[in-house]
């Protein structure tokens, strides 16, 4: 059964001190994204992302994952469609996810359509969602500062 909650996976990959992210053109609607979806009963929301990942793009759940500060709260009808909780959940938090990948090569599932690796300027240009545009930048700035004291 679907938990109430959603989150959010955007993969990267470090190569000479440059970072690419990918984001991913949604098959029904069209847009740009990270990857997204929603928890399972019993799940935590580590496991979500890794489970999330690995059903969307194929991203084996051993890598390395950062958990994100951002946090957004969604419509629950724009998520679900209707009050799948109860009339007292209005809103479902999103939880936001870096993985660092080994390779740019992902198997994209049936919910999108293409997927493009970019640095974070060219990225966030092209990203729908508010919440997605602050989790991206959230993790370039930190991936940035480790990059900048090693």
């Amino acid at each position: 059964m679907r938990a109430p909650y959603q989150v959010l996976v955007f993969p990267y990959i470090i190569t000479d001190n440059s970072i690419e992210y990918a984001i991913f053109e949604r098959s029904d609607y069209e847009y740009w994204q990270g990857l997204a979806g929603g928890g399972e009963e019993g799940e935590t929301t580590i496991e979500s992302a890794k489970r999330e990942a690995f059903e969307e793009a194929g991203i084996t759940r051993d890598y390395p994952y950062i958990e994100l500060e951002s946090m957004s709260s969604l419509p629950v009808e724009d998520v679900v469609g209707d009050f799948l909780w109860g009339e007292d959940i209005y809103v479902l938090k999103e939880y936001s996810f870096g993985v660092k990948v080994p390779t740019k090569e992902l198997s994209l599932s049936k919910e999108h359509l293409n997927y493009k690796w970019l640095c974070y300027e060219e990225a966030v240009t092209l990203l729908k969602w508010d919440s997605n545009k602050t989790a991206l930048w959230e993790l370039n700035k930190r991936l940035l500062n480790r990059i900048n004291t090693q």
